[in-house]
C-alpha cells in the first residue's frame, strides 16, 4: 500500500493522472524481444545505467532514480521537472563513456537510446560485450534497425515511414514492466497522448501547411549541417503541427550542404539549442547569427520573415522530449502570427 501511495504522489507531483485500475505486477523471469534480441529479466534491476538522455529521462519519469547508478551522453540539460530526481544520479560523462567506466559501476542493466552507444558500430560497447559480463542490455525501440536496412557510420538506419510516438510508448511500457512500475508508465503515456491530441487540434493559421527545416548543429559555418530527416522525430513534429518537413532525405539525421538547404527554402527554420559544448554552432544564438549574416542564407524566406524558432536539440531525437519540442514551436509560431 505504501508503494502505491508513493507512486500516486509522484504522479500528482509531475502533473500526471494515474490509471484508475492498477496493472498486474510483473512476473519474473520476464522475457522480452528488443530490437531483434531476446532478453530475460530475472528480477527488477537494482543498478541500472542509462546511455543517452532519452533512456535516462524515461527512468526518471518513472521514479526510478534510486535504481540508477550512472548516466552518460546528454546533448541537453535534463528536463526541469526531472532535475531534482536527476541530481541523485551520477553522471559518468555528457559525451560517450568508456566501457570500463560503465563496468566500474557494477551495473545489472544498461539501457541505451542510440545504436552508437550499444550496437555493432558503437564506440562504447556491443550488446554481446555486455552479455559476456552478465549485464542485460536494452536499446530504444525507436532506433531499432530492421535486417537488410542500410545503416550509416553511427548505426542509424533509414526511415522509410514517419516515426511516431508508438515506439516511445513501447519503450516506456517495457521499462515500466522491467522495473514493475506499470501504473506509472500508463500515466506517463496517457499524458503524452493527451498533449499530442491537443497540438493536432490546433489548426495552422488560415489552414496553411507550413514547411520546416530542423537544424541540429554543424561543426562550422562552412561545414554541412546535421538536420532532422524527412521521417525522423523532426518530421513527426512537423506533422503534429499540421506541416511538412522540407527535407526529403530518409536518413535519420542527414548532413546536407547549404546549397541544398537553401533550395528547400522552408517557411520555418527550427534551430536546436544543444548544451553539450562540442561545436560552436551547437548554440541556438550562433545558428541564428549565421542565418542572418551569411549572404546566401539571409535571403531564405524564413530568415527574411524572421520565422526562426528555437527548440531543445534533444527533442529532435526520438524521445520523451519530442512532444515538448512541438509545444515550444507551437508557442513561438503563435507569437509570430503563424498559428
Amino acid at each position: 500500500m505504501k508503494r502505491l501511495l508513493g507512486l500516486a504522489g509522484l504522479c500528482t507531483a509531475m502533473g500526471l493522472t494515474a490509471s484508475p485500475a492498477f496493472s498486474a505486477s510483473t512476473q519474473y523471469p520476464l522475457k522480452l524481444e528488443n530490437c531483434g534480441v531476446n532478453i530475460t529479466i530475472n528480477k527488477a534491476p537494482e543498478r541500472a545505467i542509462t546511455l543517452g538522455q532519452n533512456s535516462a529521462e524515461i527512468m526518471l519519469m518513472l521514479g526510478l532514480q534510486d535504481k540508477m547508478v550512472g548516466t552518460a551522453f546528454w546533448p541537453n540539460k535534463v528536463m526541469p521537472e526531472l532535475a531534482e530526481a536527476n541530481s541523485k544520479v551520477k553522471v559518468l560523462t555528457v559525451e560517450f563513456p568508456t566501457f570500463e567506466s560503465i563496468l566500474a559501476q557494477n551495473p545489472d542493466f544498461v539501457a541505451a537510446a542510440l545504436p552508437s552507444l550499444i550496437g555493432p558500430s558503437s564506440k562504447v560497447a556491443k550488446r554481446e560485450d555486455l552479455d559476456k559480463v552478465g549485464v542485460t542490455s536494452y536499446l530504444s525501440p525507436s532506433m531499432c534497425v530492421k535486417p537488410g536496412v542500410k545503416t550509416d557510420k553511427s548505426g542509424y538506419g533509414d526511415r522509410s515511414a514517419l516515426w511516431n510516438m508508438d515506439a516511445q510508448y513501447k519503450e516506456i511500457e517495457d521499462v515500466a514492466q522491467i522495473f514493475d512500475v506499470q501504473d506509472k508508465g500508463a500515466a506517463v503515456i496517457a499524458d503524452f497522448k493527451k498533449r499530442e491530441e491537443a497540438l493536432r487540434a490546433q489548426a495552422p493559421k488560415d489552414g496553411k501547411k507550413l514547411s520546416y527545416v530542423f537544424w541540429f548543429s554543424s561543426p562550422s559555418p562552412s561545414a554541412d549541417a546535421y538536420l532532422g530527416g524527412k521521417n525522423s522525430a523532426s518530421g513527426f513534429i512537423a506533422d503534429v503541427l499540421g506541416g511538412t518537413n522540407a527535407i526529403s532525405s530518409e536518413a535519420e539525421s542527414p548532413a546536407l550542404n547549404w546549397e541544398t538547404i537553401i533550395a528547400a527554402d522552408p517557411d520555418v527554420i527550427v534551430v536546436a539549442q544543444v548544451d553539450r559544448n562540442r561545436w560552436d554552432l551547437d548554440k541556438a544564438e550562433a545558428k541564428i547569427k549565421f542565418l542572418k549574416s551569411d549572404p546566401a542564407t539571409s535571403q531564405m524566406k524564413a530568415v527574411k520573415n524572421n520565422a526562426i524558432v528555437v527548440m531543445n536539440g534533444q527533442a529532435m531525437n526520438p524521445s520523451v522530449q519530442t512532444i515538448g519540442g512541438a509545444e515550444k514551436i507551437a508557442e513561438q509560431l503563435k507569437a509570430l502570427g503563424l498559428r
